[in-house]
């Protein structure tokens, strides 16, 4: 999050949102929902409880040394229509999209 975070002037210039995906339990092991009553994010946070939103783009990490049963970290870009037009899926739990890239594929719309 804090990766796209100073960028949020630029998003909205652009016409953009931007939301935050976790695949996390409300109340699971991470506490996200305490997290985010005790630290403000500028964007809005969904909670992939049952890892459906996470599946259908194919970002679901089973198992590997680093992820078990969580997302792999991604990026997407998404038109007012539904159309993806720019995915980056991270190769580990550490990889994010170049903010370049994200923007470079938002002035693309």
């Amino acid at each position: 999050m804090a990766q796209l975070e100073p960028y949020q002037a630029e998003f909205e210039m652009l016409g953009a949102g931007l939301v935050y995906i976790a695949v996390e339990k409300g109340k699971g092991l991470w506490r996200p929902a305490k997290y985010l009553h005790e630290h403000s994010v500028a964007f809005p946070v969904l909670l992939d409880e049952d890892r459906a939103i996470t599946k259908a783009y194919g970002l679901y990490h089973a198992c590997a040394l680093d992820a078990f049963r969580i997302a792999h970290p991604a990026t997407l870009v998404v038109d007012r229509a539904g159309v993806v037009r720019y995915i980056y899926r991270g190769a580990d739990q550490t990889d994010r999209a170049p903010v370049d890239d994200v923007l470079l594929a938002l002035r693309g719309l």
